[in-house]
């Protein structure tokens, strides 16, 4: 068994926290779910897996995991964070164990996951998407968690991280309807980012990948027509990275990814934009009037 803290964010994941618990019990010492009152039997369920549960109202991610390391009384060497919806293979399971001893006193702080994403049961293997990685797992004092509302990451104060070889998976059992409900809340945190670009744009310290998409979105994507760059985004998806050859499920999340939540976003920059100048505009009629 690893020297690792496992926390994971939850709020009515009934359908996932089951596997999600199991694919790490062997490996973590201690499993705390931190509960956004959730009004499904997604507690009820982690207990009976031997987690540990707290109760937190939820304002995003980032600070939801903030809260759980300031709270918890961590005194392992190691922490994972893991979603509801994620879950580690044996393969997966076995090679982070391995890695956490193997690094347990060297400089390397942080390890890198790599996630095979499934969407409407489908395991999608192009459109730029697969391997998703990510920095999940580091050691404790080590590293810190952005304050940002969406898309946040956690990133290593000193020392190196490294990237494990074996895939987990990220396997979503709630139906479309959510993907959709959890998109457009999603999307109103994206424009709060959007509206604090210099904040947003930080994250010289972040791993390659996430370094490399925060800039594109930022330094590149937004810089373009809206409408055009959602449409661009697609075309990129779909065609460029081949997102055709997974098939109908395929299309479906390139085209709901680009021209449903991307211009969902765009469309709630423009109403922001409005708003902000409609605001300013009657200030400067009252200024007149005085």
């Amino acid at each position: 068994m690893a020297d690792l803290t496992a926390i994971i964010l939850t709020l009515n994941e009934e359908k996932n926290i089951r596997e999600c618990i199991a694919s790490i019990q062997s490996i973590a010492k201690r499993i705390v779910v931190v509960d956004s009152f959730s009004t499904d039997k997604t507690v009820e369920i982690a207990k009976e897996m031997g987690a540990e549960v707290i109760a937190h109202e939820f304002v995003n991610q980032a600070q939801q995991f903030i809260y759980a390391i300031d709270t918890l009384d961590i005194d392992t060497k190691w922490i994972l964070r893991i979603d509801a919806d994620e879950r580690f293979t044996e393969k997966s399971a076995a090679e982070l164990e391995a890695l956490t001893v193997e690094h347990a006193e060297d400089d390397v702080n942080g390890i890198v996951v790599r996630f095979e994403v499934s969407f409407m049961g489908k395991p999608l293997r192009h459109g730029g998407i697969y391997p998703i990685k990510v920095l999940r797992i580091f050691k404790k004092g080590y590293a810190h968690m952005e304050a940002r509302n969406m898309d946040e990451h956690i990133v290593i104060n000193e020392g190196r991280s490294i990237d494990m070889k074996n895939d987990c998976l990220h396997q979503d059992f709630k139906s479309l309807y959510a993907w959709v409900e959890r998109h457009n809340k999603y999307s109103n945190r994206e424009v709060i980012d959007y509206f604090n670009r210099e904040q947003s744009q930080e994250g010289t310290a972040l791993h390659g990948s996430a370094k490399f998409k925060r800039f594109v979105k930022f330094k590149i994507y937004y810089k373009l027509p809206m409408g055009f760059r959602a449409k661009l985004y697609y075309w990129y998806r779909y065609y460029l990275k081949l997102g055709f050859l997974d098939g109908k499920e395929g299309k479906i999340f390139a085209f709901l990814q680009a021209y449903w939540y991307r211009f969902l976003v765009d469309a709630k920059i423009y109403e922001k934009k409005k708003e902000m100048k409609a605001l300013e505009t009657a200030t400067e009629e009252q200024k007149e009037e005085k």
